[in-house]
């Protein structure tokens, strides 16, 4: 039995229809992180769980609880947002226990769950501190604790490290994996990063246009995409699709049936290097990112596609140079001319393979 259960969510904005019927089950301890482009419906999703908008359609359960119509307060859940939402006035302390005040907490047992939650987050010599001498990965920890304290059933995250620069929004997503794991708590997250979603999910929910494209653990994801969206949106670099159009006649030809007018897709690291005119496709090199433990190399064919290639070695290649390709054919995913898997190969060590 899950824990969470979505059944037919909708939501509607005036005539728009933002959220179209999401069928989720989330279970006890679960870390589930939403995705998608900007509009696409997983921050609406996440406020119509949390209570701060109304659910026009559908049911919403968390331990077999009908909690449709709830008001946020009596949903037994906890919001981190985007923006810290700290009360400028208050210590960390007192912003960390409002909650409980509201709720007329004991005054030892309030003391005693921010000390705690103070210690698990390495906030405890900041606890008189207010906010404006805080770092920004410190106020976002403040806001984590202001959850921790409330030990709520479920934690809901809003892109809370997008406000934070490259180097804290790395730190704090470790503070943050590792905290869950500590917890046992169950968590929805939300993020534009699809690497965030990666690192931190143990399923991740595709969104497109207020409705799901797939569910799965990031590597099944990554691996055997749903369709062509999904393909090019989990990955960084993204896939590369190329048109059957502009696919040598020799890789045409393994195309199946299906995929005729349609697209292949190849991960950069089935794009394999090669000296000029020792391999299948001829190209030049448009853009070299050296990246220190990986290269990534972009290349243009004779046939008009642009492919992008990651090795583990250092190159000294430029723009400019004439370059080979062999494309690692074994690991290619084929798309129909809408977008849909017609035929998913083997997730392995690129190889050799002359296409």
């Amino acid at each position: 039995m899950s824990y969470l259960q979505l059944q037919g969510i909708e939501k509607f904005f005036g005539e728009h229809r933002a959220i179209k019927g999401i069928d989720l089950s989330i279970q006890q301890g679960e870390f589930v992180v939403f995705v998608g482009p900007s509009g696409c419906g997983k921050s609406t999703l996440l406020r119509l769980i949390a209570g701060l908008e109304h659910i026009d359609g559908g049911k919403l359960s968390l331990q077999e609880r009908d909690i449709t119509h709830l008001p946020s307060s009596q949903r037994d859940l906890a919001m981190v947002f985007q923006s810290y939402a700290l009360y400028p006035h208050m210590s960390v302390f007192e912003n960390m226990s409002f909650a409980l005040k509201l709720a007329k907490e004991d005054p030892a047992i309030i003391k005693d769950k921010v000390e705690r939650a103070a210690k698990i987050l390495n906030l405890s010599s900041y606890l008189q501190r207010t906010p404006k001498d805080l770092s920004g990965g410190q106020r976002q920890r403040v806001a984590i604790g202001r959850a921790i304290v409330r030990a709520p059933k479920v934690f809901l995250f809003d892109e809370p490290l997008s406000n934070l620069d490259a180097a804290l929004r790395g730190q704090t997503r470790v503070e943050i994996a590792k905290l869950h794991r500590d917890l046992g708590a169950t968590t929805i997250y939300v993020t534009h990063d699809q690497v965030e979603a990666m690192t931190l999910a143990d399923r991740v929910v595709v969104l497109r246009d207020g409705q799901i494209e797939q569910v799965g653990t990031p590597l099944e994801l990554y691996d055997r995409p749903a369709n062509q969206f999904v393909a090019q949106f989990i990955g960084t670099p993204q896939m590369n699709v190329v048109p059957f159009a502009q696919l040598p006649a020799v890789v045409q030809q393994q195309a199946p049936a299906a995929a005729v007018g349609g697209s292949m897709g190849l991960r950069p690291e089935a794009v394999l290097l090669r000296p000029h005119g020792q391999g299948a496709v001829a190209g030049r090199v448009e853009l070299v990112e050296a990246l220190g433990a990986e290269t990534l190399v972009y290349v243009s064919t004779t046939e008009g596609a642009t492919l992008v290639a990651r090795q583990s070695e250092r190159t000294a290649l430029l723009a400019g140079s004439t370059v080979a390709l062999d494309v690692a054919t074994e690991q290619a995913h084929w798309f129909d001319t809408s977008g849909r898997v017609v035929r998913h190969t083997a997730a392995t060590a690129p190889s050799a393979t002359v296409a």
